[in-house]
């Protein structure tokens, strides 16, 4: 059974840093990504990455700020978030696609953690 655990989650304030993990018990995918939900708000793509050539693709609003990796030998993704704002304050998910190279859509996602909490004072 496929499992993904998050951990690194935490209250932060604003220009503050967090690095999201999320370890894989099997490795089977194509690629990886993480999703956000704020309360009272859809869940959300933030970044994914390819798993086979290390590919990595962003949510607009996130670029430039965040930094997403993978390690292959750990079957582990990462989720650097640097300069972190109020607005970052969500709920992160970890996913994983066993079908698709890329996609920013969660129902192509096959596999999903329980979560960790980011929160961003101001």
């Amino acid at each position: 059974q496929v499992q993904l655990v998050e951990s690194g989650g935490g209250l932060v304030q604003a220009g503050d840093a967090l690095r999201l993990s999320c370890a894989a018990s099997v490795h089977t995918f194509k690629c990886m990504a993480w999703f956000r939900q704020a309360p009272g708000k859809e869940r959300e793509f933030v970044s994914g990455v390819r798993w086979d050539d290390g590919s990595t693709f962003y949510k607009d609003s996130v670029r430039g700020r965040f930094a997403v990796s993978r390690d292959n030998a750990r079957n582990t993704l990462y989720l650097q978030m640097n300069y972190l704002l109020p607005e970052d304050t969500a709920v992160y998910y970890c996913a994983a696609s066993a079908t698709y190279y890329y996609t920013q859509f969660e129902w192509h996602y096959d596999y999903w953690g329980q979560g960790t909490q980011v929160t961003v004072s101001s």
